[in-house]
């Protein structure tokens, strides 16, 4: 290691505990002109509990102090109502509060309105402090990249205390711990048993019907890394990256300071304070072209990785952050969105609000829900006809290019199992079950009136599928156990967008990996770079081409290929017949077949 990256791992560090001590660094207090509750009663007795509690006359010195003053101050406010008459001619709940009125009175925004002090009045200061440092670490340590001979080094790959992965052990302990707390959080976010139950009972049948088909002589525990090892690093990063996800998704308010930090930077791209998703799109963008810096000096001598790169840093940066802001500037809001979402990856695509939004938004928007449409029923398939799934997932998907850029030292870490394939089909597939089964019923709903179907409220499936998929899934698990086990989690077990693409790719698609068998050396590059989790060294033993519904084709194979065993292609000359379970040549004394 140089003096350079060193250096970069020292500034990087100060960064990351500087960007984590700012959430304690400004205080909060209330002015009574923030509180401003559409219903007179619910106002009325707020206000007077906020006087009671003394709400607006105290300062609290974190964020978690201030939480515990305003929902102390909106219980009494409750327990005030609930012990009134409700007037003639007002209906109960217009009356009382409910608790899920917390949720809608009191945003962000609240506590946004509410801090001050040093991160308030030096926005710039402390962003340069965390963020900036941590961007300059990355980069004097990846910098010296660019000095090393070019190729792939696999020596030592998991002796790495950040890049080992984890045993089945601390792996089933903390999926143990994460998917519980996710349902368990759900129920009482929501107070609906129904969904957990439900989501509690799959996984169970999943695990029930892929352990019996696996059969029982097979007792081999499902890992990423030897059997012996743990990387203590890993998993300190994964649990950060997890809590991170945790409060973006569901206790915005702790993390204030983070957004006062990026206030002037959303002021100047779209003439509004940032919010939360303003935070996590400019850092999204900011790691994917940092770690993509890092991609480039160690696949620089292939250019198929160079320009995949590339586009993913683009497509991140034009379409999913720039393009988004620049149209909520010029306040044109139906073009203020990322369109390289495609249903049912953007599974709100059909939600009533967004069809209204596009249907009267005359002909651009109208425009806009052809397009979407197309682009799910014609123009998907097509594209993914002649050049596989990799088109987007490794091109241009936002999910895929943070799995590529920062999930790139991690990619070894995929579970090459059959349990692990096994569990890999059933999840992903369910998921996308789940996806049309709540779009069918969200239309159903807006054509109809009906606000249920076959009792099952859609207000609550959808709820649910946003809540355990697009967050849960996604972001926690998904993002949040990239050191854990591997890169593409999601990618691999949840994506419905990459399910429906595998399909295709299938058995209805040109794009093929093919192999050269008579020159492959087994020396395992292939599969231990492979981040989809495939044995591609026992495809390219029997010369079988490479057709997996999983395979993103990323390339990295090919690129670690000592001998150019392995080369992705287009063909169409085959298609019917290259997904059988085995092709080989037969040689004998008589004649030379073709087996199947």
């Amino acid at each position: 290691m140089t003096v350079l990256q060193k250096i970069g791992i020292g500034l990087f560090l100060i960064g990351i505990c500087v960007f984590t001590a700012v959430l304690g660094l400004d205080s909060y207090k209330l002015d009574p002109s923030a509180i401003n509750i559409s219903n007179e009663y619910h106002q009325a007795a707020f206000m007077e509990a906020a006087k009671s509690t003394t709400l607006f006359e105290q300062e609290y010195p974190s964020s978690a102090n201030f939480m515990t003053a305003l929902k102390t101050t909106f219980k009494q406010a409750q327990n005030s109502l609930a012990g009134q008459t409700i007037p003639d001619g007002v209906g109960e709940w217009d009356y009382k509060l409910g608790d899920w009125k917390f949720k809608e009175y009191f945003k962000d925004d609240i506590f946004k309105n509410a801090s001050f002090g040093t991160v308030n009045d030096n926005p710039i200061m402390w962003w340069l402090l965390s963020v900036g440092l941590a961007m300059l670490g990355g980069l004097f340590y990846i910098i010296p990249k660019f000095s090393d001979r070019p190729g792939i080094k696999s020596n030592g790959i998991f002796h790495s205390p950040m890049e080992r992965g984890l045993t089945w052990k601390w792996r089933a302990a903390l999926l143990g711990i994460v998917i519980p707390g996710i349902l368990l959080y759900g129920f009482f976010y929501s107070y609906d048993w129904f969904w957990p139950v439900v989501t509690t009972a799959f996984v169970s049948l999943i695990i029930a019907l892929v352990m019996y088909y696996q059969g029982s002589k097979d007792n081999n525990p499902q890992r990423s890394a030897g059997p012996d090892f743990t990387g203590w690093l890993g998993i300190v990063t994964g649990i950060y990256m997890v809590t991170f996800y945790v409060f973006l998704y569901w206790a915005p308010h702790y993390i204030t300071g983070w957004a006062t930090m990026f206030d002037p930077f959303s002021y100047a791209l779209n003439g509004g304070p940032a919010s939360k998703w303003f935070v996590y799109g400019m850092l999204y963008t900011i790691i994917i072209i940092v770690m993509g810096v890092r991609m480039f000096a160690k696949y620089r001598h292939n250019k198929y990785q160079l320009v995949r790169t590339g586009s993913v840093i683009f497509f991140q940066t034009a379409f999913a952050f720039l393009i988004p802001q620049i149209m909520s500037l010029l306040e044109q809001p139906l073009l203020s969105k990322d369109f390289k979402n495609i249903w049912p990856l953007d599974y709100e695509f059909f939600f009533s609000y967004n069809l209204d939004k596009l249907i009267e938004g005359g002909g651009l928007g109208i425009f806009m829900l052809v397009w979407g449409i197309v682009l799910i029923v014609i123009a998907v398939p097509v594209i993914t006809y002649f050049y596989g799934k990799r088109w987007y997932c490794s091109w241009v998907c936002g999910c895929g290019g943070l799995a590529e850029t920062l999930g790139d030292p991690y990619r070894q870490l995929s579970d090459k199992s059959l349990r692990a394939w096994k569990y890999e089909r059933w999840i992903i597939h369910g998921v996308l079950t789940f996806a049309v089964v709540m779009t069918v019923m969200t239309l159903y709903t807006y054509f109809s009136g009906n606000n249920e179907v076959l009792g099952m409220n859609t207000e609550k499936v959808r709820s649910w599928y946003s809540f355990l998929i697009g967050a849960g899934f996604a972001g926690v698990v998904g993002t949040g156990f990239y050191p854990l086990m591997g890169n593409r989690v999601w990618c691999r077990f949840g994506c419905p967008l990459s399910a429906y693409l595998g399909l295709i790719q299938r058995y209805k698609s040109r794009f093929r990996i093919t192999t050269n068998g008579g020159q492959c050396i087994s020396c395992g590059n292939c599969s231990t770079h492979c981040e989809m989790g495939i044995d591609v060294r026992s495809y390219a033993q029997k010369g079988q081409d490479i057709v997996r519904a999983s395979c993103v084709g990323c390339g990295v194979c090919s690129a670690v290929c000592p001998r150019g065993v392995l080369r992705l292609e287009n063909g169409s000359g085959d298609i019917a017949e290259r997904t059988d379970p085995i092709r080989a040549i037969h040689i004998t004394e008589d004649q030379i077949k073709l087996l199947s």
